[in-house]
């Protein structure tokens, strides 16, 4: 599924090399791609940083810089998503000389994303909007959302948009993954949710040439069914999973666990990671479960003794923390 395009630093980084890996069909569990989101400014603006473990303040930016840079630095996830404005700074430090990790850039914002105090943005019909210019990017290679609603004019709206955005993208040499959601609004059944959105991506991939295609999917997760549905339709489709809201570690685990069995070979956490205790030991985790050296149990177990010897209190106890609450893994 790697666009012709897709050529900015010849396998030079560690995602680069299990894509080629996944494309020529010798990846194993090894090669699952972990992407951190840490886009969260152009979704919630100053409060969605995070907060300060020790003040309980929002987070300022130089301490959400400072824990991408901790991410960075422990060389685990293969991706580091960000805002134009957080990478130009985090290269203006020279956070990611030398290292493996693709640096990726949202490329659009659309309103559904908006997470802004007193407003109620992602429980209105999605309107495609870009903040972003194509010729002021950090790097040539980003993430692009779209959110389908069941609207026939909202989505062809959208997929029209998005037409466009090809194009553009193709003219100024920039590749991109594809992140598609769930409907904002209630015009479909949650129980449909799956099958809607395996109908809408498929049908959306079926219109475009294979070199304007999208370096790898990133979906809503609806169950291991339709998950596995829609990875059995096309096996040489890179799907990955989106993280959502943050629950408990086990939810977490449990979910990249479900996600890989089900065909899945990458996932992209935003909030699972910056609202962890400690992030950098929820991302060993990660890793460890796809890799398949932990269970997801095992992991959270392993994860609580992590935070008890560095003297990080955890959110949960560690019976609470195992339980999976997210009713799409029970």
């Amino acid at each position: 599924m790697t666009s012709p395009h897709y050529n900015e630093t010849s396998f030079r980084m560690r995602f680069d090399q299990k894509l080629a890996r996944m494309n020529a069909g010798t990846d194993g569990p090894a090669d699952f791609i972990i992407a951190d989101a840490k886009d969260a400014d152009m979704a919630g603006g100053l409060s969605a940083l995070g907060t300060n473990p020790v003040t309980q303040h929002p987070a300022t930016l130089a301490e959400f810089d400072a824990a991408i840079a901790e991410i960075v630095s422990q060389d685990l996830v293969d991706i580091l998503l960000a805002s134009v404005s957080t990478l130009g700074r985090l290269g203006k430090r020279g956070v990611f000389e030398g290292s493996a990790i693709r640096q990726a850039v949202r490329l659009n914002d659309t309103t559904d994303l908006w997470r802004i105090h007193g407003a109620d943005y992602g429980r209105q019909p999605s309107i495609p909007f870009r903040t972003a210019r194509p010729d002021l990017l950090p790097v040539k290679f980003g993430l692009y959302s779209m959110t389908f609603s069941g609207d026939a004019r909202e989505d062809a709206d959208t997929l029209s948009r998005y037409r466009d955005f090809r194009a553009e993208a193709q003219a100024t040499g920039i590749s991109h993954f594809l992140e598609v959601f769930n409907p904002t609004h209630p015009l479909l059944d949650k129980a449909d949710y799956g099958s809607f959105l395996n109908d809408m991506v498929s049908r959306a991939l079926a219109g475009m040439h294979e070199s304007e295609r999208p370096v790898f999917l990133k979906l809503a997760f609806n169950g291991a069914h339709a998950l596995e549905a829609f990875c059995r339709y096309d096996p040489s489709l890179v799907v990955g999973i989106m993280g959502g809201s943050s629950g408990t570690t086990r939810d977490c685990l449990e979910l990249l666990h479900q996600a890989q069995h089900s065909g899945a070979r990458a996932a992209l956490f935003g909030r699972k990671i910056l609202e962890a205790e400690h992030p950098p030991g929820m991302v060993a985790m990660m890793r460890a479960v796809v890799e398949r050296r932990l269970t997801s149990s095992e992991a959270v177990s392993l994860y609580h003794e992590e935070l008890l010897s560095r003297g990080v209190a955890p959110k949960r106890s560690l019976e609470a923390d195992l339980q999976v609450t997210d009713y799409l893994l029970q």
